[in-house]
């Protein structure tokens, strides 16, 4: 029987990130997790900060 979600999981979205050989594929994964290394953080937190900061750009363009 599984187990009952907590109210935090449930509010949790995932994703899951697929980087084609054509742009740079395991090359850039290597260097997220090199630079995740070296600012304590982990990959996951680079790849959502990247996402909220290029949501917040084009959302300003297109206000613009």
């Amino acid at each position: 029987m599984p187990r009952p979600k907590s109210a935090a999981a449930k509010d949790t979205a995932k994703l899951s990130l697929y980087i084609p050989p054509s742009k740079g594929g395991v090359e850039v994964l290597t260097k997220l997790r090199k630079l995740a290394k070296a600012k304590d953080r982990s990959v996951n937190y680079l790849v959502v900060e990247a996402i909220l900061q290029y949501l917040k750009r084009e959302e300003k363009k297109q206000k613009s």
